[in-house]
Formats: structure tokens, sequence, C-alpha cells
């Protein structure tokens, strides 16, 4: 009799287990789809920039633009590291991390086009996977101003802000290029979106003359 009753209750059981593996998988795809995104934008601004100071460079240039180019490689793996690496189980320096990504990004996608970049970053602590979430999202934001905000490159300006109030986390990317018409929209959006439900945020664009400028906010407890 026991038994008997207790099987609606197992059915219910691997049916929830069945459907939290699923969520997982689709999670993960997610993020993989994501870091293979990022990084073949990421590869398109370097290959730019490489054939850019190749094509300027004269004979006696030749070892500076090479110089150059092994710089942009050792700050593309130090970019690519940060975006793969969610498996540290210790909570993680908000204001190491985010530092770090930011001059990664700088170097590997940012100075190559002739695009400066600011940071401020608040100090705290996240999960290694909140903090890996959140930096896939800013990395394809700051790869998309950079491919399109700018058509002439001159005072173009990236400003990335992450800050702690009200219990929550504030991530910023704000440019002052053209201003898009839709700053949620375009290839890497529905990854955006996917990834942001992961972590529990929400995604807020906001878009004018004086430029662009998304806002993720992350509960803390997230």
């Amino acid at each position: 009799m026991s038994a008997t009753g207790s099987m609606p209750n197992d059915d219910a059981v691997r049916s929830q287990y069945l459907a939290s593996l699923d969520e997982q998988s689709r999670d993960w795809e997610l993020v993989l789809r994501e870091s293979h995104h990022r990084m073949k934008n990421t590869l398109t601004l370097l290959g730019a920039s490489v054939r850019r100071d190749f094509t300027r460079a004269g004979n006696g240039d030749v070892s500076m633009a090479v110089d150059r180019f092994e710089q942009r490689l050792v700050a593309f793996g130090r970019l690519y590291q940060l975006l793969s690496d969610s498996d540290n189980p210790s909570p993680v320096s908000v204001e190491a991390f985010f530092e770090s990504l930011c001059g990664a990004l700088s170097a590997a996608v940012l100075e190559p086009v002739g695009i400066r970049c600011e940071a401020a970053i608040e100090s705290g602590t996240l999960s290694a996977s909140q903090c890996h979430r959140l930096a896939l999202m800013l990395t394809e934001l700051v790869t998309n101003a950079a491919k399109h905000a700018f058509p002439t490159r001159n005072g173009a300006l990236i400003r990335i802000a992450v800050s702690y109030r009200d219990a929550a986390w504030f991530c910023m990317v704000t440019d002052n290029g053209i201003g898009a018409t839709g700053p949620l929209q375009g290839t890497g959006s529905r990854i955006l979106e996917g990834l942001a439900r992961s972590i529990q945020a929400r995604l807020h664009g906001e878009a004018g003359p004086g430029g662009t400028r998304v806002t993720i906010m992350m509960p803390a407890a997230a």
C-alpha cells in the first residue's frame, strides 16, 4: 500500500529532476553559444586592426606592428580566460575581476580601433558564476558598441561602471557614439536576455544623440 502510494510522488520528483537537468543543459548551451559568438566578434575586430596596422606599416615599422599584434594576442588570451573560467568555488572580488576584464577588453578590443575606455568598479564579492555571466554580457555590450557606435573614431569613449546599491548590483556600459536605434537589438540580444534571466537580472537600454547606455541590474542574492 505504501509503495503504491509513493509512486506518484516518485514520478513527480523524477519529473522535477529531469526538468532541472534540461534547464541546466539549456543554460549551459546558452553560455557556450555566447562564448563562441563573443570569440568570433572579438577575432573579427582583432583581425581588422591587424590588417590596418600592416597596411599602414612601412618596411621600418613592420617590427613594431608585429609587437603590437603580439600584445593584442596576449590581451585576447587574458580576456578569453576571464570569460571561460566559472568554476572557482570561492567568492570572487568584484573590483579585481572587473578591473581585469576592463583592462583586457581595452587592450584586445578597444585600443586597437582607437576607442578609449574608462572604468569605475566598486568593491564587493560575487560568485564566480555571477561574475562569469556578467562578464559575458558586458563584453557583448562593449564589442557591440565598438563595432557600431563610432562611424568615426574621434573622441570615441566607452565607460564601464559596476556599483552596488539597494541590495542590487548595477553594471552599466555607456558610449558617446551615434546612439543606437535599438540598444538591445541585434545578433546577441537574445543571448543577452537569456544570460540575464539565468542570474535573475534585468536589462534596460537608453539611446539618444549623445550615445547609448545599457544597464544590467542583478539582485545581490541572485
